[in-house]
């Protein structure tokens, strides 16, 4: 689709030529297919960042993974097979086996897939934008450019505050993800439900044990923003005043805290693609699953187990 309200077009990737009316432009999949900005409105200029050179992926000396916000999704996916840095034996990072599913979760053609982009997909911030949805799960961090020349960093999980909306300010700029390298060592299980097969993602759940008795769970589409709830099999130290103690993995508990963190941020999704009352019973569903699979017997929800709902699978590297 044209975007009629465009005057002019930049190859720029500096917040410092910024000005009133610009939208960044990273592979712009969504700009056209909407014909306009749907995060700032009908845009006079379009800066085009794809043209800045940044190495799409690049591995930190400590073992990060640090993601261009230009980074296609056909690049990022191809890193899942890809040969390691070093000869790192891939079964060491079974992080990277959620990028497959992830990226399906676009629903996409190939054609999409080499030209929208990891930077605009979060930077757009629709609910059910899987990279949003994998770098909170992950933990990753953005790297921000200022149209004052400075930058900051900021959790995925936090630049994302709602539907088309995010805490980029005025004219800046992302520039790439940090992903820690303790989060790619940790294993993961994937759950993601659409409404029809292959449809929008109506709930995508990531969870990431990071102990052998505690994971993290992140929980997206299904609600207006990222949320990220860390489980414990047990309360710890009993004499901990309760406002203290982690949420307990167990359904119970893990039902109630992702009950009250939509409920503070408007409730559950509501759109063509899931019913607000069918997402919140998916998420659920989805959850239990996945605290069944990383903490098989820990935590309440052993009739889970074996149980994968969903459409979409994630195959793990013994190799």
């Amino acid at each position: 689709m044209d975007v009629t309200s465009v005057d002019e077009v930049l190859m720029c990737a500096d917040p410092r030529s910024w000005r009133p009316g610009d939208s960044w432009l990273a592979g712009g999949t969504v700009i056209y297919s909407y014909g306009t900005d749907i995060t700032r409105g009908a845009p006079t200029r379009l800066l085009d960042i794809t043209g800045a050179g940044w190495a799409p992926l690049a591995w930190t000396p400590d073992g990060d993974l640090e993601i261009a916000a230009t980074c296609r999704i056909a690049e990022l996916r191809a890193l899942a097979d890809d040969p390691l840095p070093g000869g790192i034996p891939r079964a060491q990072l079974p992080g990277l086996d959620v990028i497959p599913p992830a990226c399906d979760s676009f629903v996409a053609s190939w054609k999409i897939w080499n030209v929208s982009t990891v930077g605009g997909n979060v930077a757009t911030a629709l609910p059910a934008g899987p990279m949003i949805s994998l770098l909170t799960a992950w933990g990753a961090t953005a790297l921000i450019l200022r149209p004052d020349g400075r930058r900051r960093r900021a959790a995925v999980a936090d630049l994302v505050v709602g539907p088309a909306r995010t805490r980029l300010g005025y004219g800046e700029l992302i520039r790439s993800f940090l992903v820690p390298a303790e989060a790619l060592r940790q294993r993961h299980a994937f759950r993601r439900l659409s409404l029809t097969e292959r449809g929008r993602s109506a709930a995508l759940l990531i969870g990431r044990r990071t102990s052998d008795r505690s994971l993290r769970l992140s929980v997206t589409a299904s609600v207006f923003r990222p949320f990220v709830l860390d489980l414990h099999a047990d309360h710890g130290q009993a004499g901990r005043r309760r406002a203290d103690r982690p949420t307990l993995a167990d359904a119970a508990a893990w039902r109630t805290a992702i009950d009250a963190a939509a409920a503070g941020t408007g409730g559950w999704y509501d759109d063509i693609h899931g019913d607000p009352a069918w997402r919140r019973l998916m998420t659920h569903r989805l959850g239990d699953e996945i605290l069944a699979e990383l903490l098989p017997g820990a935590t309440g929800v052993d009739g889970a187990r074996g149980r994968v709902t969903g459409d979409l699978r994630m195959e793990r590297t013994s190799a």
